[in-house]
């Protein structure tokens, strides 16, 4: 069972204020990085500052991004399709694994970050069926069309995702709604969320659970396996921007699912789900600062991927590819 987490003593010593550093300053450093850089009216106050500065960022996200896909050629049906059958597999998958194992399974990280990819991928069908039906009105080339091979023109250009003409300013794009930066946000949680659950899973649990003759069921496997998959699909067929800062929201995501156990072991007397988290250990304030320090590569990887896709898109489909940074 461990030592009496609900006692004062547990949280009250050096390892305890160690750990609350991390955290906070973790906290604070996601919250200036959002506070800083996050929305429209942020990139606007940048360029008013200076005009000639373009904006690396990528804080603004337009509507049509949500639901286009990444190429000119696919409609967005086949988008909203995959974004659907996702959603059906992965929210079956949740259900069932709620029903063998109980709700105790929501007290894990990989069930949380699982939950967000079923909601991702529910969210992410309904704001396509809402760009397939703007598709349909616009069918037969309107004016918007007309702007997307101008910006066709613009991306084979080099640093094209960096750079906006003066005649774009000309067919202003609708920003996205709350709804959609919503989405936006949880894709990229989602990006360094879902790479930190499965390799550590399959890098480190794994191995350890081989060794002391643990049998890997169905619902285990899926559950560190088939989030990915349909995660980098779906990144595959998006056009959705990656911008570096919103790692903001990943480490959020962390910070709250740390705190939330915090706050259940103070008031009630439980073994910890990971055993990395429990303040008894004299190196759980090594622990904590590597976990903090880990969500860099994963979520690097991620952008790797990202920066992959744009890459292949731009040699194999340069006249369809939507390059956004």
């Amino acid at each position: 069972m461990g030592p009496d987490t609900t006692t004062s003593s547990y949280w009250l010593n050096w390892r305890g204020l160690l750990c609350c550093v991390w955290i906070l300053t973790a906290m604070g450093i996601a919250s200036y990085l959002i506070t800083k850089y996050e929305g429209a009216s942020n990139q606007k106050s940048r360029k008013r500052e200076n005009e000639d500065e373009v904006d690396d960022y990528g804080g603004v996200l337009y509507d049509d991004e949500i639901w286009k896909p990444c190429l000119k050629g696919i409609h967005p049906a086949w988008l909203m399709s995959y974004r659907m059958l996702a959603f059906i597999v992965l929210l079956i998958l949740i259900i069932l694994n709620a029903i063998v194992d109980g709700g105790s399974i929501f007290y894990y990280y990989t069930q949380w970050t699982f939950t967000l990819v079923t909601i991702y991928f529910g969210i992410g069908s309904l704001l396509s069926m809402y760009g397939c039906y703007q598709h349909h009105n616009k069918a037969g080339g309107d004016r918007s069309e007309g702007l997307d091979e101008e910006q066709a023109e613009i991306t084979n250009l080099p640093n094209a995702a960096k750079f906006v003409g003066p005649n774009d300013h000309k067919h202003p794009r609708q920003v996205a709604g709350i709804w959609g930066y919503v989405f936006q946000i949880m894709f990229q949680t989602l990006a360094g969320a879902v790479v930190l659950t499965d390799c550590v899973f399959w890098l480190i649990m794994v191995p350890f659970l081989t060794i002391k003759d643990y049998n890997l069921n169905f619902l285990i496997i899926n559950m560190h396996s088939i989030n990915a998959v349909f995660l980098v699909g779906d990144t595959a067929l998006n056009s959705l921007r990656f911008p570096w800062f919103r790692i903001a929201y990943f480490t959020l995501w962390t910070c709250i699912f740390v705190i939330f156990q915090w706050i259940v072991h103070a008031c009630i007397a439980l073994w910890w789900p990971y055993p990395f988290l429990d303040l008894s250990s004299p190196f759980s304030p090594i622990w904590y600062l590597l976990l903090a320090l880990l969500h860099l590569p994963c979520y690097g990887v991620f952008a790797l991927v990202i920066k992959l896709k744009h890459c292949l898109l731009s040699k194999w489909f340069p006249d369809s590819n939507r390059y956004i940074l």
